[in-house]
């Protein structure tokens, strides 16, 4: 069960304005790195499922966020289907996040009154999400569709609370453009973990770059 309602997530998300995106088979790394992250500042975090038993992994991650931070979010990505969005949300998943629109992973998700942020490429398929009940849509691919994309759909539909992944770097340019844009928040996932870095353990340089992109997020917004 999620230890946070939809609207403490969707605030989680909005307050920090970017989401770190990371898979790993080894959970002790996954340990890591979600700490290096709290330690930074996140307060979302979402683990993709993209290997081999991925769900018992988040199962154990999700276990240690509750002892060692408390406040993080804790989503589950790159889910596909509705069997596997219940699987997560089982295991303890705060918000499932996809690389596309079902329709029937919303209604997994609204059941329980968990956030389901579906992969959009187009304004018709955001508009149908939000139809759907989806509060919080992913522009996916971002570095494919860009900021005009984002301009341009907010124009005719401004309540709309969009998240872009993919081409989202932790650079002040790249971060203000996204914001400046418009978007509700950015998720982000090579960029931010660098896989030198990983290797060599270097878990301060991630809780380095994660403080810094949040300062990068904080400052466009006040433009």
């Amino acid at each position: 069960m999620a230890r946070f309602d939809k609207i403490a997530v969707l605030r989680k998300i909005g307050d920090t304005g970017m989401v770190p995106v990371f898979y790993h088979h080894d959970v002790q790394i996954v340990k890591h790195v979600l700490k290096a992250c709290y330690d930074g500042g996140v307060r979302a975090f979402e683990f993709t499922n993209r290997g081999d038993f991925a769900h018992e992994v988040f199962a154990e991650a999700v276990k240690y966020a509750a002892l060692e931070c408390p406040g993080m979010a804790m989503g589950a990505g790159s889910v596909v289907d509705a069997p596997t969005a219940a699987l997560y949300l089982q295991s303890g998943a705060d918000f499932v996040v996809g690389p596309l629109f079902n329709p029937e992973i919303a209604k997994v998700c609204n059941r329980r009154l968990v956030p389901y942020t579906p992969g959009c490429g187009s304004v018709s398929e955001v508009g149908f999400a939000q139809e759907a009940g989806c509060d919080l849509c992913k522009v996916f691919p971002g570095d494919v569709l860009g900021t005009k994309f984002i301009k341009g759909m907010l124009s005719p539909m401004p309540w709309s609370k969009l998240m872009v992944t993919g081409g989202v770097e932790p650079t002040r340019d790249n971060l203000s453009a996204w914001m400046q844009a418009g978007v509700y928040c950015v998720g982000m996932g090579s960029k931010l973990f660098p896989k030198d870095r990983i290797a060599a353990e270097d878990w301060g340089y991630i809780t380095s770059l994660c403080r810094e992109a949040l300062v990068y997020v904080a400052e466009a917004r006040k433009r």
